[in-house]
């Protein structure tokens, strides 16, 4: 089975909210919440792919971030490369740019939502 890479964009405002998003039912973990993020093009780096990811799913720009953590993980049907971004410094207005819900929870209530079981360490180590 082909490996496929993710960027992911945690991104954390200055009031140390956390933007997540709904994804679609009918996509892979779909109904479930997650940082925005997606697959990594061809001849683009992780970082290129987060930065994209961010802007087309929810209208945000990252100005300052820091890769947190590269891991594998494999659902069984499916095996990701991810790369999980901080995003402490953005520039835009977060908005569901695919018509899906957004919002700011704090890190109490990240716990409260379902995640990928991929996304379980990284939710941890915040």
């Amino acid at each position: 089975m082909k490996t496929t890479e993710i960027s992911i964009a945690i991104v954390k405002n200055s009031q140390n909210l956390f933007l997540i998003c709904l994804r679609a039912k009918d996509l892979h973990q779909g109904g479930k919440w997650e940082f925005p993020g997606g697959k990594v093009e061809k001849n683009e780096t992780p970082e290129q792919a987060m930065c994209r990811e961010l802007a087309e799913e929810v209208g945000l720009n990252a100005l300052s971030y820091q890769l947190l953590e590269s891991k594998f993980f494999d659902y069984g049907d499916a095996d990701l490369h991810l790369h999980f971004y901080l995003v402490t410094q953005f520039s835009g207005e977060a908005q569901g740019k695919l018509s899906q819900p957004v919002k700011w929870v704090s890190k109490a209530q990240l716990a409260l939502h379902e995640f990928p079981q991929a996304n379980k360490s990284i939710i941890a180590h915040l």
